[in-house]
């Protein structure tokens, strides 16, 4: 039984840490997509600030990219009890 509970213990100290690496991967994804793009927005201010707003295209792009590493790091991995037994219901309901 004691050695249950140090897997168990084990399990979700691996599972922590996971989750506290890609929490500190998404800030540094998050600051280098500020840090480019604040750098792309400022080079087409000095040369052609009237002009076509073109780093709309990295801004949008790269933002996907950003939102979609912010799903993953935030959202829950586990599904709750409630999510469980409706699935079970709908997989009764349907067989």
């Amino acid at each position: 039984m004691d050695e249950m509970m140090k897997d168990g213990e084990l399990l979700l100290r691996e599972r922590a840490v996971r989750r506290l690496k890609k929490r500190r991967d998404f800030g540094a994804h998050l600051l280098m997509y500020t840090m480019v793009n604040a750098f792309l927005v400022a080079i087409w201010a000095m040369s052609d600030r009237h002009g076509f707003f073109w780093p709309v295209f990295p801004l949008a792009g790269w933002g996907i990219a950003v939102v979609m590493n912010a799903w993953d790091v935030y959202r829950s991995d586990e599904p709750t009890e409630e999510q469980i037994s409706h699935e079970v219901d709908r997989i009764k309901r349907s067989a």
